[in-house]
């Protein structure tokens, strides 16, 4: 069949994120071949009104969540990869992905034996800068050098995103970007993959089935990004929460050490948060003071961001 003439099948991802010790963690479910997937799954046209209500009628078919608010991320569909691979079958469609962001203060187990949730950063270990530059960084950024040769395009780039150089800030936002130049420049399991030859040796960060590794990329990136300019760190926090562990949760969504009493005036002047006058005593330590969002915020005003004053 002509490629013009093959036909599309629209199928939907769920990124959906939430904090579970101390660690932000997304929902992962099984492939037919055992690899780690997102929640996804075909949208049929003459059977599903729209594509978010079909999106969680089967992230809950697969995982036995419901899903609470969701956002649409990108639709996805580059030819030449894998991801999104063409479906089975005589027509071979090519398959358009749409996915999707939601979060969750509720991250109990999963109730489906094939669902659980996994460690984001299992996925990205170059991201977490909480310890300063990861180990796993120097492979990669050993590959980039070899790969970018007298290339000069190829080194600014790699020099920018991974913040090589003094003269470049690392910018944890840009969590696509970078995962995309490590697939251009063949040095994670999925580029090895699509062009069917072997995976290069110490790939850092799990694989995931078809395109879902750049799709979880997107979720971060986009959830990094709104940090900054929408309160949405609070639908991760369960009703309580002293700010020593509202701390911890931005921490391990950006992936960055915050300066303690800089966030912590941030927070108070943004009026996002107001005092209980009740004491934890499950910190460990001294009681520390329980706090909420602010009836103000929970009634819809105006919205913003939270403070981000990475350790120097």
């Amino acid at each position: 069949m002509p490629v013009g003439e093959q036909g599309v099948r629209i199928s939907l991802s769920a990124v959906v994120i939430a904090l579970r010790d101390r660690q932000a963690c997304v929902l992962t479910t099984e492939s037919e071949d055992g690899a780690t997937a997102l929640p996804f799954g075909p949208f049929a046209p003459a059977r599903d009104r729209t594509f978010e209500l079909a999106l969680r009628a089967f992230v809950t078919a697969q995982t036995g969540f419901h899903l609470g608010f969701v956002e649409q991320l990108y639709t996805f569909g580059d030819a030449g990869r894998d991801s999104p691979r063409a479906t089975p079958g005589p027509d071979h469609r090519r398959e358009i992905s749409i996915g999707y962001l939601a979060l969750t203060a509720d991250a109990t187990a999963a109730p489906a034996a094939d669902a659980r949730w996994t460690p984001v950063l299992d996925f990205f270990p170059w991201e977490d800068r909480r310890q300063g530059c990861p180990a796993a960084a120097d492979t990669l950024i050993a590959g980039l050098r070899a790969w970018a040769g007298d290339d000069a395009r190829r080194l600014a780039r790699s020099e920018r995103l991974f913040a090589l150089t003094p003269a470049h800030r690392w910018n944890e936002g840009r969590v696509l970007e970078r995962y995309e130049l490590l697939y251009e420049a063949g040095l994670v399991a999925e580029a090895a993959r699509d062009q069917e030859r072997p995976a290069p040796p110490l790939a850092p960060g799990r694989a995931m089935v078809s395109d879902h590794r750049r799709i979880l990329a997107t979720g971060l990136g986009r959830l990094r990004s709104k940090l900054k300019y929408r309160p949405v760190l609070f639908d991760l926090m369960p009703p309580l929460f002293t700010l020593s562990g509202l701390q911890t949760a931005a921490e391990a969504i950006a992936g960055l050490t915050l300066h303690k009493q800089n966030f912590r005036r941030g927070v108070e002047r943004t009026g996002l948060v107001e005092a209980t006058g009740r004491l934890s005593t499950g910190t460990g330590g001294r009681p520390a003071e329980l706090f909420r969002v602010s009836s103000a915020e929970a009634q819809g005003g105006e919205a913003m961001g939270l403070p981000l004053p990475a350790q120097r």
